[in-house]
């Protein structure tokens, strides 16, 4: 299985020239699914820490750079929407999140914000015991002991110790971002719900400062007033 990717056939959230060279690396395994971008990636194209594979690998091999609060072993990580970045002999941390057009791009926060991540609730199920689990945008999975959660709500999460420290109901009148489309990036409150008949995807329409726009539920997740600046719990 080959290690790389053509440039040209790269996902758009992607943050890579497709012009420049052929080939980009490939994600590995992980969360994100196919939107995944893969951390040497980010390193070397987007921030420019590193030159090349190898040494981004030296810089996980000696924690140079944490995701999520963790340490990382493979350079083809995936990387994805809301992952927190943290640099500790640099004193730097990021958040992943939406740039124009849907391109993944790095907000910088302070270190008490990349304690926590937020992740959006794509659905529940009940497991042993009774127990609600907590299925996330990324992939990832929490189990919780109270049910009060709901599909499209968000919960923002400690790094160190896996507990909801926040939880932001989906609804009218809730802040969100939209993550996708053509509208990814931008930020107001939810005026409206329109649930479609079928299979059609749910739309909400949402005020912004400049105005409004309309797009798809999947493509918006809640937040706080605080979240783009750094400052969430």
């Amino acid at each position: 299985m080959t290690r790389h990717q053509k440039r040209l056939s790269v996902p758009k959230s992607w943050p890579v020239e497709r012009k420049t060279e052929t080939f980009t690396a490939k994600a590995g395994a992980g969360p994100h699914g196919e939107s995944g971008v893969p951390l040497v990636v980010v390193l070397r194209d987007v921030l420019g820490y590193v030159d090349d594979s190898s040494e981004a690998q030296y810089a996980i091999n000696t924690d140079g750079v944490l995701v999520n609060g963790g340490s990382v072993g493979d350079v083809n990580r995936p990387i994805g929407m809301f992952d927190i970045l943290a640099f500790p002999d640099r004193d730097e941390y990021y958040r992943v999140f939406p740039d124009e057009g849907g391109r993944l791009g790095l907000t910088q926060i302070d270190a008490d914000s990349a304690g926590s991540k937020l992740n959006k609730v794509t659905d529940k199920t009940t497991v042993s015991g009774g127990r609600t689990q907590l299925n996330f945008h990324d992939g990832s999975n929490l189990i919780v002991e109270d049910d009060e959660y709901a599909g499209n709500d968000s919960v923002v999460v400690d790094n160190e110790t896996n507990e909801v420290v926040a939880h932001f109901e989906y609804g009218e009148g809730a802040l969100v971002t939209a993550v996708a489309g053509q509208h990814a990036g931008d930020i107001g409150e939810i005026a409206e719900i329109s649930v479609q008949p079928g299979s059609a995807d749910n739309t909400v329409r949402v005020e912004t400062e400049d105005g409004e726009f309309e797009t798809v539920e999947d493509y918006v997740v809640v937040i706080d007033e605080n979240f783009v600046g750094g400052d969430d719990e």
